[in-house]
């Protein structure tokens, strides 16, 4: 970074749109399939991309990028390996939280709850569903273990790619698949002028949703 550039200065004024309570769908998951197709429709760059945030068994926080798959009903759907760092992690804790970044829009949207595993049919479905390269890459990719250099990964992808028999059909490895985020808080941000931002939370009380508006 250029030791010229002040971070202290660097700073946004959010003033393109206004979140009133008489906007919000009742149902938070309508309400941000609705920010979602927005997101889209802005053109965000990977507007599924979202911040998941989980817990180490000692307490200290971790967090990545992963993409969202699908929103259900019940909840929010992702892949990664089960083995991962975040997959012990969600296996030790059972809650995480996720954060999405829409900054064409000035919107932060927060979700939190309960994981879980999806079922393994859909987990396989989903995975055939992929590019035979991300197939083969979830295969051979001990995720988050220490390696000593990328030629092995690189070797062993290879080797699969070259052995596949034409119109193959990958077995989807049991250390890979599908989570569900079963939220219980959501909080919807929508940036606006002298940092007075519209933030309102949906809390899940007895299996009925309230809102509330929380100060900037």
């Amino acid at each position: 970074m250029n030791k010229d550039v002040n971070l202290r200065d660097l700073r946004r004024d959010y003033n393109k749109f206004e979140l009133i309570r008489e906007d919000l769908q009742a149902d938070p998951i309508e309400q941000m399939r609705a920010w979602m197709s927005d997101a889209i429709e802005a053109k965000e760059d990977e507007a599924n991309a979202m911040t998941l945030a989980t817990v180490r068994a000692d307490g200290r926080p971790d967090a990545r990028i992963v993409l969202l798959k699908e929103i259900e009903e019940i909840g929010l759907v992702f892949y990664t390996n089960y083995e991962s760092k975040k997959g012990k992690q969600m296996a030790e804790n059972g809650f995480a939280s996720v954060v999405f970044f829409w900054h064409n829009l000035h919107r932060q949207l927060r979700v939190s709850g309960k994981i879980e595993k999806i079922d393994a049919e859909d987990s396989d479905q989903y995975f055939h569903s992929r590019p035979l390269d991300s197939q083969i890459g979830a295969i051979v990719s001990p995720q988050s273990t220490v390696i000593q250099d990328k030629t092995e990964l690189e070797d062993n992808f290879k080797k699969i790619k070259e052995n596949l028999a034409p119109n193959t059909n990958i077995e989807r490895p049991n250390h890979w698949g599908g989570y569900r985020l079963i939220p219980d808080l959501f909080e919807f941000w929508q940036g606006r002028s002298s940092r007075l931002h519209d933030r309102f939370e949906y809390q899940l009380h007895d299996g009925k949703w309230k809102i509330v508006q929380l100060a900037p």
